[in-house]
């Protein structure tokens, strides 16, 4: 009998990617966590059956939460990771040496600990020296920060559940209070695509926008997400989100499979439909 995992993108259309094998479920204190392995996206995690990573697309996504910042702003050193239990933000920040230190807020020590066991594709890092991991809700750990941080990533899961309090007015005003002066805000904004997506799509980036002076969106392939078409809040306090001064990643030694400084000015870039909706917010 053929096992498949099915996840509805609406109610008329699902994608569904036949299993080998379901290595992994456990029930946490807050969501249910899954490992499945398939022939053509490898390994695959999800939380309370949505999809949240492939091993085959998963660079993606993580390349472009992390090196879109990094490439503006060369003095980076401390980094807030907000989610992101797989390890992929943390992986892909751990190729730069000027990061002194990373604090990574994930709710749910069940996530780090499946993925660490399954997927050490994307949690080889989260052993790094500079690496501290705290284990509660993101909204309560930046609340009351000042000046921390050089670069904040959230890479929440939908605006529901364990990741409500991610996408609250609150939630980034103090993401603001917690930067310094050049200090960058980056997040998973979700897809613009099908209606309910691009509803929530869009109170969250009108919440981004509300808060940094300087507040954008780009986007990126990921081909597991819905509709494939995924986009990332951008927000400054000073830096503009396209630059003639990014940084040269590969003169730097970092290796990268999907970023690159031509994708890096091409994918603020956005379709007339896309920045209709972020304009009407």
């Amino acid at each position: 009998m053929d096992l498949w995992y099915s996840e509805n993108h609406t109610e008329y259309v699902k994608l569904s990617i036949k299993v080998d094998k379901h290595l992994h479920s456990v029930q946490s204190d807050f969501q249910r966590i899954d490992i499945f392995e398939s022939q053509e996206f490898g390994r695959f995690l999800t939380l309370d059956g949505i999809m949240m990573l492939t091993e085959k697309d998963e660079f993606a996504y993580h390349e472009m939460l992390v090196h879109v910042p990094m490439a503006l702003n060369q003095k980076i050193q401390t980094v807030l990771i907000i989610g992101a239990g797989d390890g992929g933000i943390v992986r892909e920040l751990a190729k730069y040496p000027t990061i002194s230190k990373m604090d990574l807020v994930e709710i749910d020590p069940d996530v780090v600990k499946v993925c660490v066991e399954y997927l050490p594709q994307t949690a080889s890092a989260l052993n790094d020296s500079r690496l501290n991991i705290h284990y509660m809700d993101g909204l309560k750990f930046v609340r009351g920060k000042s000046s921390v941080y050089d670069l904040i990533i959230v890479d929440s899961t939908d605006p529901f559940g364990p990741g409500e309090g991610l996408f609250t007015k609150e939630f980034y005003g103090n993401c603001y209070n917690a930067l310094n002066d050049n200090g960058i805000c980056v997040n998973q904004l979700g897809s613009p695509f099908y209606t309910a997506d691009a509803n929530a799509m869009t109170r969250a980036f009108s919440k981004l926008r509300a808060t940094f002076p300087i507040a954008t969106a780009y986007q990126a392939h990921v081909p597991t997400y819905p509709s494939g078409y995924w986009l990332f809040g951008y927000g400054s306090k000073n830096i503009q989100p396209v630059s003639e001064n990014l940084a040269d990643l590969s003169k730097i030694g970092i290796k990268t499979r999907y970023y690159n400084a031509d994708l890096h000015r091409g994918c603020f870039a956005l379709p007339t439909y896309v920045q209709e909706m972020l304009d009407a917010k």
